[in-house]
């Protein structure tokens, strides 16, 4: 590892070491002896002064105030002293509080609001919520109890129900803590199983929730009985009641409500340092300019660019670098490695982004937080942009002031598995901005880096680290076809900010997150708390996102709940609740779905939102189904005029049939209210999914019906029907229309999404695993599943990319719910790239009277020629390479970051003129087609590592592993490898480390050689 790794692991281990002096009583190592527990006894004493009521129990004191008809407040001090280390810090000021009475049974006191009641049993003390028509909403299954090191509650567990929040729990959140023991505190573990930004606070799909108003780190066991505790001599409780969005709200008003980015925030980000980096060469702070313009360069958006990220990372020229950065339509962020007592004179010179290090926990959660509010006053009180931080260890009341960033990572698939439930899992915690970076800082791939930024722009903020990892890692570094997806995405990010930037509005209100988990959306989904639903989220209530974890080109288990879902790049409709298997996800392919009646405001066409002008057109992509409304919030993007008022919605109304034929209208209202820059007048674009063709367009009269997508974007206004766009689009343009009035656009004799008859409607797929050689005319298989009704004149195409040939195929007639399969003649060009390219297949044809157009995204596999006779291993083209640190080397061993920088191949004092040099994990992919009989090498550490390291080699062939060596260390002789491949197509040489250590794995595999027909 380099040197700048090593550092940031030490300070990292340094806090580790800071944390575990200040987390302990009095700094001192827990005696291993349990304390002793005590629990409150009976009530001795009780009395009210207004909406507070104050109950003794022999010393103990409990105190009880309501904060509103559905909050209140429990706190007990064993020795009868209350105290409150939290003050003001967390909790905001409420306001006044509800109207209160309390009555006197028997057994109890009874302490209401109009809308709940706590019981306050007398013997022992012990507190429950009711609701006021008498429902249960929580008991204590014994009193508040306490010892020398925490204090605890412990409430009945009820039979089906489960629990949410905690903050972000890495691996987990989006689905129960049911039968768990959930962790709340810093503990630097950013990876699967940490809990970084940390939130004392749980909800219950029993309809409370409960935030513990403390800095002290707590533990909550969810088992029965539920136990929750927190490391302090007293105890400090707020109450919610409600189902899991109104408990959101009422927590999020009590600690203050997600902050509105701007804009600019919303885009990705890019991270680095430029100044002295020790990774990267002698480099300046402007230098950082010369990496705005390869976003502007590759049209990609980006939206500010921190230019100090590195430990010992300074920087120079500071105005002159915000300027330039200003000049690219980016912003200038900074690091606070050391704090913030520069920010003013940062702020006046150009920073607008603030990230906080893990260094600002400092002795306590306090500290964090108060980094997170002073960052962000600091840059509002000396300038006129909104504050924004990102913070990577932060407490209750952070959501307020920044973004939550779950650390340092390596890329990898893995990484990408266990971030899915994070950031939904944290929005039950009134989380609304959790993220993080993209592919890691370490590690990584090519396609990692693809996979894992597809998904991440359904995020509401995102970045891309640089200067830890063995290269840049910039979304246009690893050529095609991985830079025109990235770039792909990354715009349709910008052209969905509209959309994404109405609910980071609607979270001011709210408290709750765009990015939800399926149990937000659907509570009564008895799959939507397991694991059917971990690997998934909601991206607002219109977009569920099944992100690819797994190096493949299908998904499996995408659940769907109850209702219509639109595949977003087929048009392919699926009725809820069900299973996706099988899903075909090439490379540029995230699983993405429409939930039917979706109305979805979008930015077409631009790389940066101030790409748009006071002409430029707002576009809804409408999936017509019933019913249907979404509100579009709008402001300047980038000052805080909004909080005065500065801001306009404009509500879109969509009427259609709830399935099946009929017409659709769309209503879209007067944009109320102003704002600076506010459009008068724009025009509008609509693309309607509806699977079948109108009649007519109205919009005070019939709109010009256009024949052909080269007519539509010459037009002014008009309307055409796409048949082959994603099952069937009716796209619609108008003249600039005024904002301020209302206007109606209705679709004759169409109908809902799915067409007339959804269940008629054809399916395309295709098998997996298939070859094709680059230059070689091919077949590729195409299967036409029939619906309900025959499906009769299909042509079968391929969409095929530039230099290739395809040529159709016709079936006549594909009877009811069977299925056909279709080869389609295939020559790729003689130059294509080795590896997988997406072809889409469609087949046109006629059912039910209609005609449609099926469509699917396929992957297949473009091989070299396979090797011949005696063939070398590093003179072949590989398939795929993974690496632990950098690129491996052909004929040298690994090094550096870059290729082609090795030395001489030495295992053992024998230097070897041909080899492959690579560094644990590795994995290197060959095709040998069916033609090699054996591989052979020596396998070893090399020489230059003199000593270190531990590995393991293996070979393996279509996905069986022939051989495996046994431990190789730096100071073991090479390992002879001599394996029959038996006509293998797929061969993968691997070497993995076998002692957690990575330090020293060069594993070399010499003189590596396929012996060929």
């Amino acid at each position: 590892m380099q040197s700048s790794t090593r550092i940031r692991t030490a300070v990292v281990a340094a806090l580790l070491g800071l944390f575990a002096v200040v987390s302990g009583p009095d700094g001192a190592q827990a005696d291993s002896a349990a304390p002793t527990e005590s629990t409150v006894g009976d009530l001795t004493g009780f009395s009210a002064d207004g909406p507070v009521y104050h109950l003794r129990a022999g010393t103990a004191q409990a105190r009880v105030s309501f904060v509103s008809d559905e909050t209140l407040r429990i706190e007990l001090a064993p020795d009868g002293t209350f105290t409150d280390p939290a003050g003001d810090a967390i909790v905001l000021p409420q306001g006044t509080p509800p109207r209160t009475h309390w009555k006197e049974r028997s057994d109890r006191y009874d302490l209401s609001t109009g809308d709940v009641t706590l019981r306050a049993y007398k013997s022992p003390l012990r507190f429950a919520l009711y609701r006021a028509e008498g429902t249960k909403v929580w008991s204590e299954a014994k009193g508040l109890s306490w010892d020398d090191e925490k204090t605890t509650q412990t409430l009945a567990r009820g039979g089906d129900e489960q629990f949410y929040g905690a903050g972000m729990q890495n691996g987990r959140g989006n689905t129960s803590h049911r039968g768990q023991t959930v962790e709340v505190g810093v503990d630097y573990n950013w990876d699967d199983g940490g809990h970084p930004n940390s939130v004392p606070f749980y909800l219950s799909s029993a309809g409370y929730g409960v935030f513990r108003n403390t800095f002290a780190p707590n533990t909550y066991a969810f088992n029965d009985p539920v136990a929750t505790s927190a490391q302090e001599q007293r105890f400090d409780a707020y109450y919610f009641a409600g189902d899991a969005k109104d408990v959101i709200g009422q927590y999020t008003k009590l600690t203050g409500k997600p902050f509105l980015p701007p804009v600019y925030g919303m885009e990705i980000g890019d991270s680095d340092c430029y100044l002295h980096n020790a990774n990267r060469g002698e480099r300046r702070t402007k230098d950082s300019l010369k990496i705005a313009d390869g976003y502007v360069e590759n049209d990609m958006p980006n939206g500010w660019m921190l230019v100090n990220d590195g430990y010992g990372c300074g920087y120079e020229d500071l105005a002159e670098t915000a300027k330039g950065l200003q000049d690219r339509d980016m912003q200038l962020g900074l690091w606070t490695e050391d704090g913030i007592d520069k920010l003013g004179d940062q702020v006046k010179a150009g920073q607008r982004v603030a990230k906080l290090d893990v260094a600002w926990v400092g002795d306590g959660y306090k500290f964090a937080l108060d980094g997170c509010k002073d960052a962000y006053k600091g840059i509002e009180d000396n300038s006129d942009a909104r504050g924004f931080t990102y913070a990577p260890e932060s407490w209750s009341g952070a959501q307020r002031c920044g973004v939550q960033w779950s650390g340092d990572q390596s890329g990898s698939w893995e990484y990408i598995r266990w971030q899915i439930p994070t950031y939904a899992g944290a929005t039950m915690s009134g989380l609304a901005y959790t993220t993080g970076d993209v592919d890691g800082i370490f590690g990584g791939s090519a396609k990692t880096y693809t996979r894992d930024l597809q998904w991440k722009m359904f995020l509401g903020t995102t970045m891309t680290m640089d200067g830890w990892a063995a290269s840049d890692k910039q979304p246009f570094r690893y050529g095609e076809p991985y830079t025109s997806i990235n770039r792909d995405y990354l715009k349709l990010k910008e052209s969905l900010l509209p959309y994404q930037y109405s609910y980071a509005h609607e979270a001011t209100k709210t408290g709750v997150g765009m990015v939800r988990p399926l149990v937000l959306e659907y509570p009564d989904d008895p799959k939507a708390a397991t694991d059917a639903a971990k690997y998934e989220f909601m991206s607002g209530e219109d977009f569920l996102v099944a992100p690819v974890y797994q190096d493949s080109t299908e998904r499996d288990g995408i659940y769907l709940p109850k209702g219509t879902w639109t595949d977003y790049w087929t048009g392919r409709t699926y009725q809820g609740p069900t299973t996706v298997d099988d899903y075909s996800a090439p490379l540029d392919t995230l699983p993405l779905f429409v939930k039917g009646g979706a109305s979805v405001p979008m930015w077409p066409g631009i790389r940066s939102y101030k790409d748009r002008t006071a002409g430029s057109p707002l576009a809804w992509d409408i999936y017509p189904q019933g019913t249907s409304s979404f509100t579009l919030y709008e402001d300047d993007g980038v000052t805080r005029e909004h909080r005065d008022g500065a801001y306009a919605t404009q509500k879109a109304d969509v009427r259609a049939p709830a399935r099946g034929a009929g017409d659709v209208t769309v209503n879209i209202g007067a944009s109320k209210g102003k704002f600076t820059g506010k459009q008068s007048s724009r025009p509008y674009e609509f693309s309607v999914h509806t699977g079948s063709e109108p009649s007519a367009v109205k919009l005070t009269g019939k709109l010009p019906r256009l024949g052909s997508a080269a007519a539509y974007a010459k037009a002014k206004q008009g309307w055409w029907y796409d048949r082959d766009d994603r099952g069937g689009v009716v796209k619609i343009k108008t003249a600039p229309l005024s904002t301020g009035k209302k206007f109606s656009v209705k679709l004759e004799n169409t109908s809902a999404v799915g067409g007339r008859n959804a269940a008629a409607t054809a399916a395309v797929s295709a098998p997996r695993g298939q070859e094709i050689g680059a230059g070689a005319p091919a077949t590729v298989s195409v299967d036409v599943t029939a619906g309900r009704s025959d499906v009769t004149d299909a042509a079968v195409s391929l969409d095929v990319p530039k230099g290739w040939k395809a040529t159709p195929a016709a079936v006549r007639r594909i009877p009811a719910g069977t299925t056909r399969r279709v080869e389609v003649s295939v020559t790729p060009a003689k130059d294509a790239t080795v590896g997988e390219a997406r072809l889409t297949a469609l087949a046109r044809y006629r059912s039910a009277g209609e005609s449609r157009t099926a469509v699917q995204r396929i992957a297949v596999s473009v091989m070299p020629p396979p090797p011949a006779g005696e063939a070398w291993a590093s003179d072949l083209k590989w398939l795929s390479s993974v690496n632990g640190y950098g690129p491996a080397e052909r004929d040298r061993s690994n090094a550096e970051s870059g290729a082609e920088d090795g030395k001489t191949l030495t295992l053992a004092g024998k230097t070897y003129e041909k080899g492959i040099g690579t560094h644990a994990d590795s994995d290197i992919e060959f095709y040998t087609g069916g033609q090699c009989s054996k591989f052979t090498a020596d396998a070893g550490i090399d020489d230059e590592i003199d000593g270190y390291g531990e590995v393991a080699f293996s070979v393996e062939a279509d996905g069986k592993v022939l051989w495996t060596s046994p431990k190789v260390t730096g100071a073991s002789a090479a390992v002879p490898v001599d394996v029959p491949l038996g006509g293998a197509r797929h061969v993968r040489l691997k070497v993995t480390d076998t002692n957690a250590s990575k330090t020293g794995d060069h594993g070399d595999w010499g003189a590596a050689r396929f012996t060929c027909s």
